[in-house]
């Protein structure tokens, strides 16, 4: 699998309610980052529980990618997309939904899932009101 098919393999896991942790590289010395639009998770094990805890309190999520650009060189890529992002909490049944803007950097690190995130960053102009 490339880079290209990883990040569209974890757009498909988000949308099915799958665990998410996997596709983020382990670290010793919280390096790995992850932005999401409203939060800032640092290491592996606090962007893990984040994205559990997330998967356990949201559902029906949409994840439609309108620009995805991705550059692969020597082991590490990087790249960007805009995506429409919608879910349901599942507590207060509220459906949210943003224009995203995504970006990241992903490292080739072998084993059973040949590329990770080791960073990414997703946003929006949108207000986060509600």
């Amino acid at each position: 699998m490339n880079a290209r098919e990883t990040i569209e393999a974890y757009y498909a896991a988000l949308r099915a309610g799958e665990p998410l942790g996997p596709f983020f590289a382990p670290d010793t010395d919280r390096s790995v980052v992850k932005f999401g639009i409203s939060e800032q998770l640092v290491g592996t094990d606090a962007i893990r529980e984040g994205l559990r805890a997330q998967t356990e309190t949201t559902r029906d999520w949409t994840v439609d990618s309108s620009a995805l650009r991705v550059t692969e060189r020597d082991g590490y890529a990087w790249f960007s997309d805009d995506v429409t992002l919608c879910w349901t909490d599942a507590e207060g049944k509220v459906r949210h939904e943003y224009d995203t803007r995504w970006s990241g950097a992903l490292e080739a690190t072998g084993g059973a899932r040949e590329w990770q995130f080791v960073g990414m960053h997703v946003s929006t102009g949108d207000s986060i009101d509600g």
